[in-house]
């Protein structure tokens, strides 16, 4: 193994594959019909027999500085996209997964991969393990809202290694840690519980908060994301029982970007500058249309943010893989901290596995190309140990 810098080709793919359905999940295209765009990033001399896949369930990150350096180590490496890119508002958990499913399945067929390699980035890392734990061990035939989509069925091909880089929990844990505890009425944002407000400056509770402040703020976001599902459970059986058994709703979610970690660098601690997340500055994020779940259908928050229904659950599914993996945590992210880096390590029901640190390193490593090639680097030692390079 040489840590010489490789020059690559990026190559556009289209892969299309067929989907019984009686609407569309996005805007346009053919009904029964699902296309998703992809790039391989194929390096020079390339022998093609191991390809690391990476698939967020709504980012696009083909042009990530993490996938150039991986390419110009030397690595095969593709970013595909969901069918939901750049739009989480209808956005089905389970149809992700068959997303990824016929991406893996391409790439063997069509190019010939002999091993695949999951590249869980930020919520590509719960995405990856809820696929990883379902080709394993199938056994979803319904979504949460009980619309039939056999994954049993769909015989996924399972990946021979899983890399998890600044990855969280789970969307829906995740959201629901960002969500703003102290909204008391969902049609009415403006009304608020003073002291859970951690912008009001008027609200007794301030950084540094107490541990009964964060206990008790975390119950009322647990509480709030729980109203929304029974409320949400209500509407979908309404539908149902007046014969609309594909009725849907639109709504919003108000103020989703209020964890007091931003505000208090002191809870779950890394190198993060105060008052500030990966989005910007928390309070103006809190309130703008970029938030997390701020557009939302029935189906969607029940598939992807219930606290309690939504099954993309990085800790549950990392105790069903078998095969190797590696967790690379940025000591400096402002996104992802050391928490859920460290729970999904140890939720990893087996010993072949590494857990990794890049010192200074910032979520996305925006401005650090350094930092990308470092990790960049772990990834092809680890890759090379386990015989995959």
């Amino acid at each position: 193994m040489t840590n010489s810098i490789s020059k690559y080709k990026r190559i556009p793919l289209i892969i299309a594959f067929q989907e019984t359905s009686q609407y569309k999940d996005t805007y346009a295209g053919e009904i029964g019909t699902v296309a998703l765009t992809a790039h391989l990033l194929k390096p020079e001399n390339s022998e093609g027999k191991s390809v690391v896949v990476f698939m967020h369930p709504t980012g696009g990150g083909s042009y990530l500085p993490m996938l150039n350096s991986l390419a110009k180590q030397g690595i095969d490496t593709v970013w595909c996209d969901s069918r939901y890119r750049g739009t989480d508002s209808a956005l089905i958990m389970e149809k992700v997964l068959i997303d990824l499913g016929n991406c893996i399945k391409h790439l063997k067929e069509v190019h010939g991969y002999e091993k695949v390699i999951l590249g869980g980035w930020s919520g590509g890392g719960s995405l990856s393990l809820f696929y990883q734990s379902q080709a394993e061990k199938p056994s979803i035939t319904e979504t949460p809202a009980g619309d039939p989509i056999d994954l049993v069925s769909e015989k996924f091909i399972p990946a021979d290694a899983v890399m998890l880089i600044a990855a969280h929990e789970s969307r829906h844990r995740t959201f629901t840690e960002w969500l703003d505890g102290s909204v008391i009425d969902e049609n009415n944002p403006e009304k608020r519980q003073q002291d859970l407000d951690i912008y009001d400056i008027n609200n007794p509770n301030q950084p540094k908060y107490t541990d009964e402040f964060i206990k008790v703020y975390r119950e009322a976001q647990i509480f709030r994301n729980r109203k929304i599902t029974s409320w949400v459970q209500d509407k979908l059986n309404e539908f149902k029982n007046k014969g609309y058994q594909n009725r849907e709703y639109g709504f919003v979610v108000h103020r989703t970007m209020a964890d007091p970690k931003w505000l208090d660098p002191s809870i779950d601690p890394n190198g993060r500058k105060p008052n500030w997340c990966f989005l910007g500055e928390p309070q103006v994020v809190n309130n703008s249309p970029i938030g997390l779940a701020r557009y939302c259908s029935l189906r969607s928050w029940l598939s992807q943010w219930s606290y309690d229904y939504a099954r993309g659950d990085g800790l549950n599914c990392a105790k069903d893989i078998t095969v190797p993996c590696l967790v690379i945590g940025n000591t400096d992210d402002d996104g992802i901290t050391p928490s859920h880096t460290n729970n999904l390590y140890n939720s990893i029901g087996h010993t072949n596995k590494q857990i990794v640190w890049i010192e200074g390193a910032n979520h996305y490593y925006f401005g650090q190309p350094e930092k990308a090639n470092e990790s960049a680097k772990i990834c092809k030692t680890w890759l090379n140990e386990k015989g995959f390079i």
